[in-house]
């Protein structure tokens, strides 16, 4: 597949009083394919919430370049389309979500475009379906859980008919049910629907889900690999103040005590295999 996000050089300063200015990327490179699941983690101001406001253009390079399908967020002309090509999705359910029935909900971006009626139902069904909650196109949002409203979001992206979803932490604020509902939710979009996926999160165990993974500190990409590359460096993560899997955490303290133990352990099954073969 080919490249849908590519970033170079890529600077965001932030307004910090007194005429200063804080840099929040600094010479960020990155290149996202078509169909790839992307974790983003990263302690707090380590910039992945800012480079995530950038593949929709909510904001734009400081310096650098920020192109998504070929076209620059720099080109106010181009700003719509890359909106309709990229759809985001936020810690909060609640400020998402503007109608007062489930299906209007997810209908409200494509009434925003204009689209014929026939058109409009037929995207909502089908976003419904995809995200598990058709049964609840005529509740209120408001009797739904965090997961589901969370969903109904992603249904309003998916309507959209969005080819990437970049979703900003968006279980933080969700019970561990409501988590994995949502990831989920967004893996069975991946293997199934094809959407790329950008995923910022600071749950060592969502991360692990995704294609590979870009570990961010101080306004920079420190590490990119596999789950299985970048949960093998515990020192590297425990530096930069990131928790590990337990899994993980537990077997580099076992190698420690001279217990041989393969590189790629970073679930409770993998080290449940590999220390009773």
């Amino acid at each position: 597949m080919g490249e849908f996000i590519k970033v170079e050089h890529l600077c965001h300063a932030y307004a910090a009083g007194n005429d200063e200015q804080r840099l929040a990327l600094d010479h960020i490179n990155l290149t996202i394919n078509a169909g790839e699941f992307v974790a983003v983690i990263g302690t707090n101001g380590s910039g992945k919430s800012t480079l995530a406001k950038h593949f929709n253009a909510l904001l734009l390079p400081t310096s650098g370049s920020c192109l998504i399908d070929g076209l620059s967020t720099a080109e106010p002309a181009e700003l719509w389309k890359i909106r309709q090509a990229v759809g985001m999705v936020f810690q909060n359910p609640d400020n998402q979500l503007v109608a007062t029935v489930v299906e209007e909900d997810v209908a409200f971006g494509p009434e925003n475009l204009g689209l014929p009626p026939a058109e409009i139902a037929r995207r909502v069904d089908r976003a419904l379906q995809l995200v598990g909650m058709n049964d609840y196109r005529l509740h209120g949002p408001h009797l739904l859980s965090g997961g589901q409203k969370q969903r109904v979001a992603i249904a309003g992206v998916l309507a959209m008919q969005s080819k990437c979803l970049v979703l900003d932490e968006p279980t933080a604020m969700l019970d561990p049910l409501g988590r994995r509902e949502v990831l989920e939710t967004v893996k069975e979009l991946h293997s199934a629907a094809g959407i790329t996926v950008i995923y910022i999160t600071h749950f060592m165990e969502e991360a692990a889900a995704a294609d590979r993974i870009i570990v961010m500190g101080e306004g920079r990409i420190v590490y990119s690999g596999t789950p299985v590359e970048v949960f093998s460096q515990v020192r590297l993560l425990k530096s930069l103040g990131l928790d590990v899997p337990l899994a993980a955490e537990v077997a580099e303290r076992l190698r420690g005590e001279k217990i041989q133990l393969p590189a790629h352990i970073i679930t409770d099954e993998d080290l449940a295999v590999a220390l009773c073969p």
